[in-house]
């Protein structure tokens, strides 16, 4: 076997080659670009070293570095060479055992990642395809409009708070319908005294809102006349908080479309309906987890799925030290996320999932932390979550429940 290190770049890889004995078989490190030429020099280099020293059989392992390995991964899989990915962690631990020093760079990570397949510390890539692909990318571009939302309600938040500071006690919810649009058009004292009452529901009625909001208006007023904020620069301001307003509520509009589009692609996905079925457990929630899970059929075990999601337990003891328990945070950390909303959903929501909350944390031995027992009810949601789309049955709130009686007659049988 000929086993390559490659490390990732953002334009430019690097390769090495060493044998199962760890000798190196490339004289110097080959570089190649990132492009259909390149991944071309790469396979043609590679086979010619594994055609001079008899090998039968290549692989290539690589550090995970962004997005920049997806294309390679791919291309080399299609083209005949196996792809195992090594963890980055590993190989910043292993780079002074190389040659006792630190340096780290694109010459020598190559073989540091070679030697780490070579010992077998290495996984399999992998990459979502069709459905779940799909449903991956939009919920990544979710996020994304999501921290976009939030970036400009925290900017347009500075800006109020200097030439409106009574503002929040004048809106009620900042980015609420009745509060953007008033926003847009008159964002400061000012502009509202110059409204008058009739000039604020004026601008709600044109935009079509309907409510309670009305009425709010001579309220919003009596703040504006009453406000200390600053007058000097309050014309640049003013655009700028209408610029984040509108730029709010075009988010809303694409978070919406984008949503929507997500809920579709998982109600493809067989049994997510009964899923569904578990109060608390939205749409939304259900698409992040999937997205971040992948296709469950390439796992053997649930516990696979948490310990990818770095809910796994681990402990640091040693000799007399007993180190605390607690879950490892390694893993895909969206999905995690995910997992943990779904917990505090389904407790806030689901009978079921209350009664074993208020258990976990009242139970007379080993009681949990809130915080702890949300923890192993998510753990507790994968597993169900787990049955139901590779078994596809429904979802039966009763059994919740006997688990705790289980446990409680354990207890009693002890005691």
């Amino acid at each position: 076997m000929l086993i390559l290190g490659c490390d990732v770049g953002s334009e430019t890889h690097y390769l090495r080659a060493i044998d199962t004995r760890g000798r190196e078989l490339s004289k110097s490190a080959f570089p190649f670009s990132n492009d259909a030429e390149g991944f071309q020099s790469a396979r043609e280099w590679a086979v010619r070293i594994a055609a001079e020293h008899d090998k039968k059989q290549i692989v290539l392992g690589l550090e995970p570095t962004g997005h920049y390995w997806f294309c390679l991964a791919t291309w080399m899989i299609s083209n005949g060479i196996s792809v195992v990915q090594v963890n980055p962690y590993a190989v910043k631990q292993t780079k002074e055992v190389e040659d006792n020093s630190q340096l780290k760079d694109d010459t020598k990570d190559p073989k540091l990642i070679a030697n780490l397949v070579k010992d077998g510390n290495f996984g399999m890539p992998y990459l979502p395809e069709e459905l779940y692909a799909e449903l991956r990318r939009l919920s990544m571009f979710r996020d994304q409009l999501n921290e976009d939302r939030i970036r400009a309600i925290n900017r347009m938040h500075r800006e109020m708070k200097i030439y409106f500071p009574e503002y929040k006690d004048a809106l009620g919810k900042v980015d609420g319908a009745f509060s953007l649009e008033l926003l847009k058009s008159a964002p400061f004292p000012d502009d509202l005294k110059a409204l008058d009452e009739g000039g604020i529901r004026q601008i709600w009625h044109d935009a079509k809102l309907r409510g309670r909001g009305y009425s709010r208006s001579g309220e919003i007023l009596g703040y504006a006349r009453s406000s200390v904020g600053i007058k000097d620069g309050a014309e640049a301001a003013k655009m700028a908080v209408q610029w984040f307003a509108q730029k709010i509520m075009e988010l809303d509009e694409e978070l919406a479309v984008i949503e929507n589009l997500i809920n579709q692609k998982c109600k493809e996905i067989p049994h997510t309906g009964n899923i569904l079925e578990i109060s608390g457990i939205g749409e939304n929630t259900l698409s992040g987890i999937l997205a971040e899970m992948g296709d469950i059929s390439r796992f053997d075990d649930v516990k696979e799925i948490q310990k990818l999601s770095g809910l796994g337990l681990v402990a640091c003891s040693s000799g007399k030290h007993k180190g605390e328990t607690k879950i490892s945070h390694r893993g895909r950390k969206r999905l995690r996320y995910w997992l943990f909303q779904a917990a505090k959903s389904a407790v806030a929501h689901a009978e079921e999932f209350k009664e074993l909350h208020r258990y976990y944390t009242t139970r007379t031995k080993n009681p949990l932390k809130k915080m702890q027992s949300l923890i192993v009810i998510a753990c507790k949601l994968l597993r169900i979550i787990y049955t139901i789309l590779k078994k596809g049955t429904a979802y039966d709130p009763k059994k919740m429940l006997t688990d705790i009686k289980r446990q409680e007659k354990q207890e009693s049988l002890a005691a």
